[in-house]
């Protein structure tokens, strides 16, 4: 199991991982915003796959609630960029925390040690740069999005 969860008020870590087209992104850059980061296990399973499908039809509908969503896993951006064309992800942005090794997974308390690999996870930072919301969920699951789109409204 990873260590415990990032807390929610804390102040999030600034990070910066590339997307699965090689651009940098960088969390401190979307302040003003809601920022969604959507941990997953690994590309190119069920599972992570229906939850970053479910991010790119919630694109809109996060926008309306001055929210960006991530997908993030340790999965290289070679393969990032593979698995959203296969999958047809083209709005969202897939990151790569895959060198240092999970490295932003671990600071917000969401990587697995043991198996090399993130929690699925839903956190949500507020427009300051403050944790508002974490749920880790069974790596089986899918998570709930209406639920993230009601702690948005909060």
């Amino acid at each position: 199991m990873s260590e415990q969860p990032i807390k929610v008020g804390s102040q999030a870590p600034d990070f910066i991982l590339k997307n699965q087209k090689g651009d940098e992104i960088k969390l401190s850059d979307y302040r003003g915003k809601k920022v969604i980061l959507s941990f997953h296990p690994l590309a190119w399973t069920g599972p992570c796959q229906t939850q970053m499908e479910l991010l790119e039809k919630n694109k809109l509908a996060f926008e309306e609630h001055n929210a960006v969503a991530f997908g993030i896993s340790v999965d290289s951006v070679h393969c990032k960029k593979a698995w959203a064309d296969e999958i047809g992800i083209e709005e969202t942005d897939l990151l790569s925390d895959f060198w240092p090794h999970g490295e932003v997974a671990e600071k917000f308390g969401v990587f697995r040690k043991e198996e090399g690999f993130a929690e699925r996870s839903n956190i949500i930072i507020d427009e300051e740069g403050r944790v508002k919301f974490v749920k880790v969920y069974p790596t089986s699951d899918v998570p709930d999005f209406s639920e993230i789109l009601k702690k948005l409204k909060d």
